[in-house]
């Protein structure tokens, strides 16, 4: 049980390295294109559409990289108002199954989003390929949540007896 649980705690650490090299080479190159976008504008009046199309990508794979990154370290959105009325004995016997709970979610809204994209894939004309294959983020970042929910569900203490489960 404990070579498992050293495994699970490899890859999460690997996942939370790749995520953020991921995260911040996008809002590098993000920043970069738009900078450039503005400058081509209003220096040269000129400007590339394909700018415009990687820009939106870009931010939604900085958003799904960084939800990520935030449920790793326990900063994603909670309900302040009901998490303060609760007792911690509470919130401790319940952060195992939602974390199942958001981890089947997650997996499930992967699976439609895979399905959108090959539908989308199937159908989309040959000018739109690249916003096709840049929106592959949605699916991969939904799977990418799914798997730190489930990481995190079979990372973190038992309130009993604080062993591993």
């Amino acid at each position: 049980m404990k070579t498992s649980k050293n495994i699970f705690y490899k890859l999460k650490e690997k996942l939370i390295t790749i995520e953020k090299w991921a995260a911040a080479l996008s809002l590098l190159l993000l920043l970069i294109l738009s900078l450039s976008q503005v400058i081509l504008r209003n220096i040269f009046e000129l400007g590339f559409s394909d700018i415009e199309v990687i820009s939106r990508h870009l931010v939604l794979f900085v958003t799904f990289m960084g939800a990520a990154l935030a449920c790793e370290g326990s900063q994603h959105i909670k309900m302040d108002f009901i998490n303060s009325l609760l007792r911690p004995s509470f919130k401790q016997k319940t952060k195992k199954p939602l974390l199942i709970i958001s981890a089947i979610i997650c997996g499930i809204l992967f699976w439609y989003a895979l399905q959108f994209w090959l539908d989308e894939k199937h159908y989309a004309p040959n000018n739109e390929q690249l916003a096709l294959y840049l929106a592959l983020i949605i699916p991969t970042g939904f799977f990418t949540l799914s798997l730190h929910f489930s990481l995190l569900s079979l990372t973190t203490k038992s309130p009993d007896n604080n062993e591993w489960h």
